[in-house]
């Protein structure tokens, strides 16, 4: 592959990776929840690193070649993103962002003289079951994400026509190892798109209370839309 084609397929992998879409939408609103939006992004990206292995393997094209198998691909991953985009939107109506330019309790607190008399200092116990709980959560948002990506049968086709046509047999180079290379500048590209979507959403809306619930409340809708654009575009469009 020479240095042409190698550019070419970065420009498409740039601007795959900029079209918002159901990844964006599941970046936006965990970036801005409560905790760290990195496993939800990760989770994300290790999907396309499941792409990148089936189509070395070759099972990619099996997949995409197969009506049956791509049906229940389809099924899984509309079922999965519609409930993704419902629990988003009642999320979102009740989530409670946090604005940065508001005093915290501890200042108000100070300003009024109101000092609390006793804080209880927390047991062993109750740290180690608040760490259980964190790394649940942490661990529940890696996995939503890796079946997001992971179960897009988008995502899949997609690896299955783009990166094909940027082979190269006429090189020493086999072609499984191209794929490979392919694939995982496909993955670099997306690691900085998506953690720089991610930074921006917790930046620029999450000190901002009103615009943050609005974006969540387009975010899981955006999932369900695409999710229902799934289903008849598999299953009513011939």
């Amino acid at each position: 592959m020479d240095l042409s084609q190698f550019t070419g397929f970065l420009l498409v992998s740039v601007t795959l990776a900029c079209t918002p879409g159901a990844d964006w939408a599941y970046i936006i609103s965990s970036a801005l929840g409560k905790t760290s939006y990195r496993p939800a992004v990760w989770g994300l990206l290790s999907g396309y690193l499941v792409h990148t292995a089936l189509l070395v393997c070759g099972i990619a094209a099996l997949v995409a070649s197969s009506p049956s198998l791509l049906l229940w691909l389809t099924a899984a991953g509309s079922v999965y993103l519609l409930w993704l985009g419902i629990a988003t939107l009642r999320s979102g109506r009740n989530a409670r962002f946090f604005d940065a330019n508001a005093p915290s309790t501890s200042e108000i607190e100070a300003l009024d003289g109101d000092y609390p008399r006793s804080n209880p200092e927390p047991t062993d116990s109750t740290v180690a079951l608040l760490d259980k709980v964190r790394h649940r959560s942490l661990r529940g948002q890696f996995l939503k994400g890796l079946l997001t990506s992971g179960t897009n049968p988008k995502a899949l086709l997609l690896y299955v026509a783009l990166i094909p046509q940027y082979l190269d047999s006429s090189l020493d180079l086999p072609l499984s190892l191209q794929t490979g290379a392919l694939g995982l500048t496909h993955f670099a590209v997306s690691i900085l798109v998506y953690f720089s979507v991610a930074l921006a959403a917790r930046v620029l809306l999450r000190s901002r209370p009103m615009a943050a619930r609005n974006v969540t409340m387009c975010s899981g809708t955006i999932m369900i839309l695409l999710a229902l654009g799934l289903v008849y575009e598999q299953f009513f469009v011939a």
